[in-house]
């Protein structure tokens, strides 16, 4: 019989500090969520939606409280969506993987992971900072940046990112700042500085804004775009950006791709700050992605042991999370 065995919270420092639109960080709070079957242990972590009201402790207390099912398919309908259910799941893929001794790619259907290009997150910051991550970067071997913007001065912004990173591709997440500009015209001043894509650029509720807009790149959903519950409202978003914590775990991240990609939408898989421990399940989603952005471990002071490693660019497979039954067992 699978039992949660503990829900605990832990704090993990931020190299530097991660700037957006909506303030800075130089610390994330995960939830850690350990079941067990008396024999194999399975880990999921999950990093709260803060713009959702959710803490890393009100995910200990949502798990601690769940009294349904331990089975991932009864989760999608027993518990809400969310960092807590997040967590809960992807640590019954982990046990379910050493129960039957296949890792959880295997268990899931998908591709064996292989290497793949990450963007890397430049914080927000004045042109002259944001020139100098970029190269810095860049010369770090990340082909993908994304930039973080606030409404105001973004052009100036990227023009300097340019400017430190003349071969990058670039991305950009305006964080719901351009909701009162001229949408079309801040995506064209961007696009002729070779931006591809602008992510999340209206109010999450308020999707109805982008009606009639016709912008040169694409518009992908983020804070609009948690499960498939979503997916009929966004019709005036191109791409939408699945990150675990907001679909509430790997099991509905899956299907959720699966119908994104039924009705046309281009892919990105992203995450939130954590450990690789919370990274490692949507790197298994992000195979045949349009843009990939999983630097989240990478924005951290350190790592756990079995980390994701990455090397000229490239995020490579860890062992610390859905590789299958533990050696010698």
């Amino acid at each position: 019989m699978i039992q949660l065995i503990s829900a605990t919270v832990e704090r993990w420092t931020v190299a530097g500090a991660f700037v957006i639109s909506r303030g800075a960080k130089t610390h994330v709070d995960v939830v850690v969520c350990t079941v067990g079957d008396g024999v194999f242990v399975g880990r999921g972590e999950g990093t709260a939606i803060y713009y959702e009201g959710e803490s890393a402790e009100s995910c200990v207390a949502a798990i601690q409280a769940y009294n349904g099912p331990l089975e991932r398919t009864a989760l999608l309908t027993t518990m809400p969506r969310g960092a807590a259910r997040n967590a809960l799941d992807c640590a019954l893929w982990d046990l379910e993987a050493k129960r039957q001794g296949a890792p959880v790619w295997q268990l899931a259907g998908l591709e064996p992971p292989v290497p793949l290009p990450t963007a890397f997150t430049i914080s927000l910051g004045n042109p002259v900072e944001m020139e100098e991550a970029a190269r810095v970067a860049a010369a770090k071997g990340f082909a993908l940046l994304k930039c973080k913007l606030t409404g105001t001065g973004d052009r100036e912004r990227i023009a300097a990112v340019r400017a430190g990173a003349p071969d990058a591709r670039l991305i950009v997440d305006a964080n719901e700042s351009w909701h009162d500009l001229d949408i079309a015209a801040e995506a064209q001043a961007l696009a002729e500085l070779g931006v591809e894509m602008v992510e999340q650029p209206v109010l999450h509720g308020q999707e109805e804004r982008l009606a009639g807009v016709c912008a040169p790149v694409p518009l992908c959903a983020d804070e609009s775009c948690h499960t498939r519950a979503d997916l009929d409202r966004l019709g005036d978003f191109e791409a939408v950006n699945i990150k675990l914590d907001k679909a509430g775990g790997l099991t509905e991240a899956l299907a959720l791709a699966h119908d994104a990609r039924e009705r046309g939408f281009r892919i990105m898989v992203g995450c939130m700050l954590g450990t690789s421990l919370g990274i490692a399940p949507a790197a298994l989603l992000a195979r045949g992605a349009d843009w990939i952005d999983l630097d989240g471990a990478l924005l951290l002071a350190q790592d756990r042991p079995g980390a994701l490693m990455m090397a000229d660019g490239l995020l490579a497979p860890g062992t610390l999370w859905g590789m299958g039954k533990p050696p010698g067992q």
